[in-house]
């Protein structure tokens, strides 16, 4: 993408235009340095690991990834893209609340979802106790599928994960597909035939983009596929560094899986290669909505529902139950407030930092300080990175970093300054910044394409320097587009458990750490308020997103 403008006419430059582009380029190199570092790290070598990684880990994991991938690409298509054709097309009881409701899965982070079905699930669970009360079983009567498995782990990340895929296929559905629809109708081709002549082949493209967005989520899990047994790619990342506390072993896997992240983002950049064709037709309207039958509409609604019932109202629920309970036996444990505090505090400096690394690269760009568009692509790498990869990047630099600093500071003082980087939270805040960079460059990047570029020509021809018309114009009319970008990182800085895993300090507990480690200790109840707490910000985002996606028809 490029930087979006109303006319043609270009702003003026900045003076001081050199500057800006040292501080942009400082912003690139710290994207690209844990990249770079991940090769270097990765060609000192192993020793005799990689032989026995490449014998008994690698092949597994590769095996156990590209199943979990094509499973979650499949239940995320199907259902996402199910869900969008109903609501955008068909009229239906329920329609205009499934609108917004098949949007709420989003803000249960992956590992959440396992760590409720496992706990709700398992023999003594609340899930078979109801069963069995119901219907007056015995224990050994009741049989449920296996949650702890490649195929409950597929099923639950693609309950995660399918509004990806919906939002983009309605979108596509409601705008793209609308006037050809339309003309089918008239001809007298029916709702099915429709659908797979016609919406499906149009609307491909942009369901590319959602499922694979989808999978880089899942490529990016860690949690929910350990909860589960599942022994991916990005768990034997994890594993190699901590167990076999091996990091060039650690980089040598995060390179090769990389390179399958690539092959994601090629494979989305094919899936929109015919987007163009897709907007042919031109008029920017819904389809008229087919009513359905009583049962047609029924079936509909059931349709809509489970993946809502599945995907967030159960383990929201479930966890509100489990949290009220731990509540009124214990009280609000002095741990999570102190957890709550460490997340919103680097969470929101996080936020900060990424919000003023990206202003300041998309603020070059506009000033004319640089030509090219490039410092935006590479500024957003990093979302394409999954967190234990960035990780294990981030390390090298960092502790040589230290290194150095406590040899010079040893040298002059005969002090140690020890681990100031790699281990502080400086570490987790950088990785922080780099991992959701793309956020505020993507949005601000829309936002200036709303302001045209004849605003900084003529307060600069009535006097205005280059710092107030960004000051007095820029940052006013950028107003929603950082509000909605400072949201949406915050949330995905609470969040992320990965990049947290690793970086963090010692006895430097997150929330979303807090969930992953009861539930290795297999004390779900104990993470229940913790999850709950993550769930419920993360509500806030989804709720934007809906309004945001709200058809102005309706």
């Amino acid at each position: 993408m490029t930087l979006t403008v109303s006319d043609r006419s270009a702003p003026p430059r900045a003076p001081g235009h050199p500057l800006l582009r040292a501080a942009t380029g400082a912003v690139v190199l710290l994207v690209l340095l844990p990249l770079i570092a991940l090769v270097w790290a990765a060609l000192n070598g192993s020793g005799d690991l990689w032989p026995h990684l490449i014998a008994n880990v690698i092949p597994h994991a590769l095996i156990e990834t590209a199943l979990l991938v094509l499973g979650v690409g499949v239940v995320a298509g199907v259902i996402g893209t199910g869900t969008a054709w109903l609501v955008a097309v068909c009229r239906f009881p329920g329609r205009a609340v499934f609108e917004w409701a098949l949007l709420l899965p989003l803000a249960i982070p992956t590992y959440i979802q396992a760590f409720v079905y496992v706990d709700a699930v398992h023999p003594l669970g609340p899930i078979p106790t109801l069963i069995r009360t119901t219907f007056g079983l015995a224990p050994r009567d009741l049989w449920l599928p296996e949650v702890r498995s490649l195929p409950g782990c597929i099923l639950l990340l693609g309950l995660v994960l399918y509004p990806y895929v919906y939002l983009v296929a309605r979108s596509a559905f409601l705008v793209q597909t609308a006037s050809v629809l339309d003309a089918a109708r008239t001809l007298g081709v029916g709702a099915t035939e429709a659908f797979f002549r016609i919406a499906l082949p149009l609307a491909r493209p942009a369901i590319a983009v959602g499922v694979t967005l989808a999978l880089m989520e899942t490529v990016n899990d860690i949690g929910a596929s350990e909860f589960l047994g599942v022994q991916t790619l990005t768990l034997s990342i994890y594993s190699t560094w901590l167990n076999r506390s091996s990091l060039p072993g650690a980089a040598q896997i995060a390179l090769f899986m990389l390179a399958l992240m690539v092959g994601l983002v090629l494979l989305e950049r094919w899936g929109r290669r015919h987007l163009r064709v897709a907007n042919i037709g031109g008029r920017s309207h819904a389809p008229v909505r087919r009513p359905l039958s009583a049962g047609q509409g029924a079936l509909a609604l059931l349709a809509c529902f489970v993946p809502v019932l599945l995907g967030f109202l159960m383990p929201a629920g479930h966890l509100a139950l489990a949290a009220w309970k731990r509540l009124q036996f214990h009280g609000i444990p002095q741990t999570i407030l102190v957890e709550t505090a460490n997340t919103a505090l680097f969470a929101a400096i996080g936020t900060a930092l990424a919000l003023a690394c990206g202003f300041l690269v998309v603020v070059t760009l506009r000033t004319g300080a640089l030509r090219s568009g490039l410092a935006l692509r590479l500024a957003g790498l990093g979302y394409a990175v999954p967190g234990t990869v960035l990780a294990v990047g981030l390390l090298v630099p960092l502790a040589g970093f230290d290194n150095m600093v406590s040899h010079v500071s040893q040298q002059l003082t005969g002090i140690s300054t020890g681990l100031l980087l790699s281990g502080s939270g400086a570490a987790l805040i950088i990785a922080y910044v780099i991992r959701f960079l793309a956020i505020p460059v993507g949005g601000l990047e829309a936002g200036y394409g709303k302001i045209g570029p004849s605003l900084d020509m003529a307060a600069r021809s009535l006097g205005e320097k280059p710092g107030g018309v960004i000051r007095r114009i820029h940052l006013p009319l950028l107003r929603p587009a950082l509000g909605a970008a400072a949201l949406l990182v915050f949330v995905d800085c609470m969040k992320e458990l990965p990049a947290t895993l690793m970086l963090r300090p010692l006895n430097f507990e997150t929330l979303a750490s807090h969930v992953y480690a009861e539930a290795a200790r297999g004390t779900y109840e104990d993470g229940a308020l913790a999850a709950l707490l993550i769930v419920l910000v993360g509500l806030a985002p989804v709720i934007l997103l809906a309004r945001l996606s709200r058809p102005q028809h309706d």
